[in-house]
């Protein structure tokens, strides 16, 4: 498949959907995509569909069919352009709906393909135009009112440790989504999930500048050791660093699923917040690539283009601020085997790839290893892993089969749904490998007080 010239048309009966509404998979009329953002057509005239995406893309890797692959579905999407096009068809939304949105492909395709401003145009389509059931409209309202809330999350953190044990119970067996939502549940605490980060940070040393900290909304809540780590290793560094409550969520979730007016509003709410500082620096691969993709949420909106576009330039991934100087801060000794896992938002989405393997290669002691298929996607992606729990759970398992093959006490991750993703991948009869954010290792190493042992215990 990867020497065609063409994929092949798609072999389904598309249908039409009318704009005006009617029931959910009923046949419409008209065109299928509004004017508001639709795909470009010279972005999908770009594809020459040589193949080299194939081999990286979770879906066609998991089932080998041409239509859940990415040049597979850029045919759907240039199918939907046409007058006649049928883009809103339950066929072409089942396949936009498996995409992961790693952009995996992005890296992979020599003719410069941007498949990821692609999907990000053809999902709005989809949530306004296409008619999900109704549990589907339920289930998807339940995530955005829970998720991007981190008072909310506080209020469901003691229930954590209940929701892991339901999982396990062949009462969920007829709900994989349930079932999916209760093994992610994180084992942070409630103590760690109610702690509040300190307002601002002073730089130790000589100052290099002042930053502020994203906390996120999942961060904050299940991953606030992060937080902590991220903010002692910039203020050792030489950061002084401010980590204010506001905003409560980026809008990265909402964006990357085509939940476009809550993205919108919250990435509003996140300039609006932080516009103020030199820097803003974010420790979560998902965040930073919505936060950075802002210039083209708000690009046609007036009065926030230029703001959107100006704050975009200011959105920096820790690893990157790290990597810009010599490290200050002496590191010591941690005797650990650390497997990398790439998250795909900050390999495929930013680029990101070397430098934090260069900061922890420069611990001390530490080996870093590379697992096998370190490309594919860990089956996180956002909200997928709750949408799709099948395939993501067959993408969680590869992974942390992959990751566990090394030979690793440890593996390091920046993103909180891959940390989640990983450990629920762990066959049930072991014990999962723990998952640590890079700044959690540097912050130790800098510190020197944290044991080997500690670490491969996940603390």
């Amino acid at each position: 498949l990867s020497t065609m010239a063409a994929p092949p048309k798609p072999d389904m009966a598309i249908s039409h959907h009318d704009p005006a509404g009617g029931a959910p998979g009923a046949p419409r009329s008209g065109p299928a995509g509004d004017a508001h953002t639709p795909p470009l057509g010279e972005l999908i005239e770009d594809c020459v569909h040589c193949g080299f995406c194939l081999p990286t893309c979770p879906t066609y890797v998991l089932w080998g069919e041409e239509m859940d692959s990415p040049r597979g579905r850029i045919v759907l999407m240039s199918e939907g352009l046409q007058e006649d096009g049928g883009m809103l068809s339950p066929e072409l939304v089942g396949h936009l709906d498996n995409c992961l949105g790693c952009m995996a492909c992005v890296t992979a395709c020599p003719s410069g393909v941007r498949y990821d401003e692609l999907i990000t145009r053809a999902r709005p389509q989809v949530e306004r135009r296409f008619g999900r059931p109704g549990y589907e409209r339920l289930f998807r309202r339940a995530i955005f009112a829970t998720f991007p809330r981190p008072g909310r999350m506080r209020a469901l953190a003691p229930f954590a440790p209940v929701a892991r044990r339901v999982a396990r119970s062949p009462m969920l067996d007829r709900s994989p989504r349930l079932r999916a939502l209760a093994g992610l549940a994180p084992s942070g605490g409630v103590r760690a999930a109610v702690h509040r980060l300190a307002t601002v940070t002073p730089a130790t040393g000589a100052p290099r500048g002042t930053v502020a900290l994203l906390q996120g909304c999942v961060q904050r809540v299940f991953f606030a050791g992060v937080n902590e780590a991220t903010i002692a290793v910039l203020s050792a560094e030489g950061w002084e660093v401010h980590a204010p409550r506001r905003p409560r969520c980026c809008g990265s979730l909402a964006l990357h699923s085509g939940h476009e007016d809550q993205a919108r509003a919250l990435a509003k709410q996140t300039i609006a917040a932080l516009e103020g500082y030199e820097r803003v620096v974010v420790n979560a691969a998902g965040c930073g690539s919505g936060m950075k993709d802002y210039r083209h949420l708000l690009d046609d909106e007036p009065e926030w283009a230029a703001r959107a576009a100006e704050f975009a330039d200011k959105v920096v991934d820790v690893h990157e601020l790290l990597a810009q100087d010599e490290p200050r801060a002496p590191r010591h000794q941690l005797r650990l085997r650390v497997a990398y896992h790439d998250a795909c938002h900050l390999a495929h989405a930013q680029g990101i790839r070397s430098q934090p393997r260069a900061l922890l290669s420069a611990i001390p002691g530490l080996e870093l290893l590379e697992p096998a298929e370190a490309e594919i996607c860990c089956g996180s992606a956002g909200i997928y892993n709750l949408l799709k729990p099948e395939a993501a759970g067959e993408l969680g398992a590869r992974k942390e089969g992959n990751l566990r093959a090394t030979g690793a006490d440890v593996v390091a991750a920046a993103n909180p749904g891959c940390a989640l993703q990983i450990a629920a991948g762990a066959p049930g009869d072991v014990t999962p490998l723990p998952v640590l954010h890079p700044m959690e290792l540097l912050a130790a190493s800098i510190a020197g007080s944290a044991r080997p042992e500690e670490l491969r215990n996940g603390r």
